[in-house]
């Protein structure tokens, strides 16, 4: 349910040591050691889970990053969206520029602090993948409607009492429906910061959001908790 993150990394070493550092922050990650494995783990993946973002070494043993950039913005809309994020140990302004040019979403030369990458997918996935804004500033999930412009949340009409801060862990909810966040990805993309491992303010105010919009707050049916994992909005209409 966390995440998911394809990184295509010839150096095994780098790779396993990366994808524990962002394990260890949430994310699932799998790894592919050239361009072809990447590109079938990217078509194909094991268990039937979906790839978020790519993270992908320019220099592989096979075909280039750029390559394998070209051929993911080749495939079907649903994989051709996918964010990639581009690695390399070269420092030639060109490759970033061309990279850049043929689709890729951000662009990190080696070395780099695994914070820095990090912080970079977390950049990418709210552009991208995670959060797409809708043309309409206005969300409608059956009687629920959230007005972004107007920062107002109405249920069938009546208008819903929530602070600031509420209609933001709302809309970021909102706008990834069926997506589950973790405690730290809510925070994370409200306030800018990680969640602090002890705070725990998150569960009262989704409790507060609930009580706005939920017809039975001690059975909702629009904001549902993952026990163990975070939150998820249900897409599903009144």
């Amino acid at each position: 349910m966390n995440q998911h993150l394809l990184m295509i990394e010839d150096d095994a070493r780098l790779a396993a040591m990366v994808a524990q550092y962002l394990q260890q922050s949430g994310y699932t990650v799998s790894c592919a050691g050239d361009g072809h494995s990447g590109l079938e783990a990217l078509v194909n993946p094991a268990k039937g889970a979906t790839t978020d973002l790519v993270i992908l070494d320019l220099m592989l043993p096979d075909i280039d990053g750029l390559e394998v950039c070209r051929r993911i913005r080749a495939l079907p809309s649903h994989l051709a969206q996918v964010p990639v994020l581009m690695l390399t140990a070269k420092g030639d302004a060109m490759d970033r520029i061309v990279g850049l040019e043929i689709g890729a979403d951000d662009y990190l030369p080696k070395p780099f602090e695994p914070r820095e990458l990090l912080a970079r997918i977390r950049a990418v996935l709210r552009r991208s993948g995670e959060a797409p804004v809708a043309e309409n500033s206005i969300l409608r999930f059956g009687s629920l409607e959230i007005d972004r412009d107007a920062r107002s949340v109405c249920v069938g009409g009546a208008a819903c009492d929530l602070t600031s801060y509420q209609f933001d862990l709302l809309v970021t909810l909102a706008e990834r429906a069926g997506r589950v966040l973790t405690r730290d990805q809510i925070m994370e993309s409200v306030r800018g910061r990680e969640l602090d491992a002890f705070d725990r303010s998150i569960d009262v105010h989704m409790g507060r959001i609930r009580s706005a919009i939920e017809v039975d707050p001690k059975t909702p049916k629009r904001i549902l908790t993952v026990r163990g994992v975070g939150y998820v909005f249900a897409r599903q209409q009144d």
